[in-house]
């Protein structure tokens, strides 16, 4: 498939003409809607727009893109934000090395929607379609594979990163190894991902045959996780995190393969790459803060529990597998106007069930229950500031409210003394001194951010609030 095929079938065809590129001030947050700021944004549309846009810049700058990380990763309070958005065009793809070519604003959905149907899908996915690529690399995004695939770095081949200067350098394991390492998990610090390599997996069909799993409590679920580790590529688990006693961490788990044409109903068999579309929902406004009341929340938990109980065998559409959340627009309006923060944490294997057991107890006792809490397995990770470890990792949302963050700090501590960590990409509130504890590698990081960008023009509210510029 050359250059020309692939822009047609993709619909991203560079635009005919070359405007500058402008910044407006806007107010802008990340998907949990805390915190929020103005800064000036600019949405370039092609190189020699976003070059101007970097190297006139005076102050600081950082790269956006879908606006999918959850706190102030993705902004730049008071001065300047770009856009790479409408920098994504594909530019090659070769089916045999399952190589694609892209610029960073391509979407991990806009990946889908081009080559599901012709037997492939992205090597590693998060749970949301809206993410560009640029933004994965840059959180060094995970998915239900991890056991098996590592994140998703392990899969680009190489990407070009535009400095403070303008230069453009070619990163990968071969070529600025270290400038590849550092950008690879950096929060967009290092500079700008322009174009990358990725190496796309081949599918049968768009659809994965796999089990529902009902678990008692955590030894349950931890046995269920490693009984299902050889057998299915993707595992995940939704968790009752208010759940206590006997009861407490009971779970259900969800695993599977991309199924064979031959194994799906023969309704399905004719055109085994072209899934109907999922029904789409709408959350219209902000909800009332009753709604996520600890009583509310642990009904919809028990609830939702005992209407999964476990089968053996289930097909299922990925678009609900990899992405439940995504059929429900706007769906970060649930936790009202205050917004919310979700809060994720890894353990190491050795400490992994102590950990989950502390967090969850102490998460039960606070009342501060969580409809979206899902447990996954990490495996082998590569990467100075990347998230995962081989371990357990728990995510769950907590609406803005009186007294979270000080709850929120107590957990880091459990996660701390157990030598885990917090996930930069959904974080909106750890404090610096908790970072430098949880990446060891931040030292060497901030070395290598130096000397890509001496005079450290490429700046966040994250990066600010944890102070991880050199000094």
């Amino acid at each position: 498939m050359n250059e020309a095929t692939l822009s047609e079938i993709s619909g991203t065809e560079a635009p005919e003409a070359v405007s500058s590129a402008r910044g407006r001030r806007t107010r802008l947050s990340g998907w949990g809607r805390y915190p929020a700021c103005e800064s000036e944004v600019y949405r370039p549309e092609k190189l020699a727009e976003l070059r101007s846009v970097v190297v006139s810049n005076t102050r600081t700058l950082i790269a956006r893109g879908a606006g999918r990380a959850y706190g102030d990763a993705a902004l730049n309070a008071g001065a300047r934000v770009v856009d790479v958005e409408r920098m994504n065009r594909m530019l090659a793809f070769d089916p045999k090395t399952r190589a694609l070519r892209c610029e960073a604003g391509v979407t991990i959905g806009e990946i889908i929607d081009v080559f599901v149907p012709r037997g492939f899908f992205p090597p590693v996915t998060p749970g949301t379609r809206y993410v560009t690529l640029g933004g994965a690399i840059a959180a060094d995004v995970h998915g239900k594979n991890h056991h098996r695939e590592s994140s998703l770095a392990a899969h680009v081949s190489w990407f070009d990163l535009m400095l403070a200067s303008g230069e453009i350098k070619r990163c990968s394991r071969e070529e600025n190894t270290e400038l590849f390492w550092a950008t690879v998990g950096g929060m967009g610090l290092t500079g700008v991902i322009i174009e990358l390599e990725i190496r796309l997996r081949h599918i049968a069909s768009a659809y994965l045959e796999g089990e529902i799993i009902r678990a008692a409590n955590v030894d349950d679920a931890f046995a269920r996780f490693e009984a299902a580790d050889s057998r299915y590529d993707y595992s995940v688990a939704w968790i009752d995190c208010l759940a206590r006693r006997g009861a407490l961490g009971r779970s259900i788990l969800s695993v599977g393969n991309f199924a064979a044409p031959e194994a799906l109903p023969a309704r399905l068999r004719q055109s085994p790459l072209r899934p109907e579309p999922p029904s789409r929902l709408a959350v219209p406004l902000d909800l009332p803060g009753f709604v996520l009341a600890p009583a509310s929340v642990r009904a919809f938990n028990a609830a939702y529990y005992l209407r999964h109980p476990s089968a053996a065998r289930v097909i299922t559409p990925y678009q609900p597998f990899f992405y439940p959340l995504d059929s429900i627009e706007n769906w970060n309006r649930i936790y009202g106007k205050r917004g919310f923060v979700q809060y994720q944490c890894v353990w190491p294997l050795g400490e992994s069930r102590e950990g989950l057991v502390e967090v969850l107890e102490a998460i039960a006792k606070s009342g501060r229950g969580s409809f979206l809490a899902v447990l996954k397995k990490f495996g082998a990770q590569e990467g100075m500031l990347s998230f995962p470890m081989p371990g357990y990792t728990l995510a769950l949302d907590f609406p803005v409210t009186q007294g979270l963050f000080e709850f929120l700090d107590r957990l880091d501590a459990m996660v701390l003394k157990r030598g885990g960590r917090v996930y930069l990409a959904k974080d909106a509130r750890l404090a610096p001194e908790a970072l430098r504890a949880m990446y060891p590698n931040l030292d060497r990081w901030r070395q290598i951010k130096a000397v890509a960008d001496p005079d450290n023009r490429f700046s966040s509210s994250l990066s600010r609030r944890l102070k991880m510029e050199p000094a």
